[in-house]
């Protein structure tokens, strides 16, 4: 009878050694390193992260931490380096309350990259080539929109303000990520009402203070000035147009 059960549980072994391994949904040049903090859903958009660490490894001890409740799906390192925290068919904890479109839980349509910045610094050439190329990789398979190319300021104006002043969202635009507009504008309707704008790009139209100021902080990070320009109610009226196409 113990040889028998012997003779079982290595043929059980055996069977479970040739099962075939699930593949994770994910980029095939970033290094897995799973992270406890997900749950199953289906993404249509990209949110955009700095870290606000000094360092790839605070930010992923973080990131990894089960304590923390809070992961992404790829940290993106100063040097280009490309770590890969959840499976992309995994609802990761990045976003928190946020809003767009009328969406209201952007963690369970949304890939979240993190890019390992403090928030203060430019961000190195490296590390952008590193995430044009994880991001050529991630439209390719899901076929993610381009104007669904997002900060996290973006979907939660007033709360959050990364990926920072420095990031470079006109290069991003120019590879097809993300909106951009810039000068000349095309002509604006003389009634053409900002507010309602705003909304209609995406911004929560609920707080329309922390909407300008966002979208400020993406579209014209060079104006502190959170109010909108009549330069900014042009580039708006552009990006709508932008969107429509």
């Amino acid at each position: 009878m113990i040889a028998m059960r012997g003779a079982l549980l290595l043929l059980c072994l055996i069977v479970s050694a040739c099962a075939p391994v699930t593949p994770r949904l994910g980029s095939p040049a970033a290094e897995w390193r799973p992270s406890p903090n997900f749950e199953p859903r289906r993404a249509n958009y990209v949110i955009l992260h700095h870290t606000s660490n000094n360092t790839l490894e605070a930010a992923l001890s973080t990131l990894t931490s089960p304590a923390s409740k809070v992961s992404s799906h790829y940290l993106v390192g100063r040097d280009g380096r490309v770590l890969q925290l959840v499976d992309e068919s995994q609802r990761a904890w990045h976003a928190g309350v946020s809003w767009w479109g009328g969406q209201t839980d952007m963690n369970s349509a949304s890939i979240g990259i993190e890019l390992d910045n403090n928030g203060f610094e430019p961000f190195p050439p490296v590390q952008i080539d590193a995430l044009l190329a994880l991001l050529t990789d991630i439209q390719t398979r899901h076929q993610i929109p381009r104007a669904n190319f997002l900060g996290h300021a973006d979907v939660a104006p007033g709360r959050k303000a990364d990926p920072s002043i420095h990031f470079p969202w006109a290069q991003l635009a120019a590879a097809g990520f993300g909106l951009w507009c810039a000068p000349p504008y095309p002509e604006t309707p003389a009634d053409f009402d900002a507010l309602p704008g705003l909304a209609a790009l995406g911004y929560d139209p609920s707080r329309p203070e922390a909407a300008s100021a966002a979208f400020k902080l993406h579209f014209a990070p060079e104006d502190s000035n959170p109010e909108l320009t009549p330069e900014d109610r042009e580039r708006l009226y552009c990006l709508l147009l932008q969107r429509q196409s």
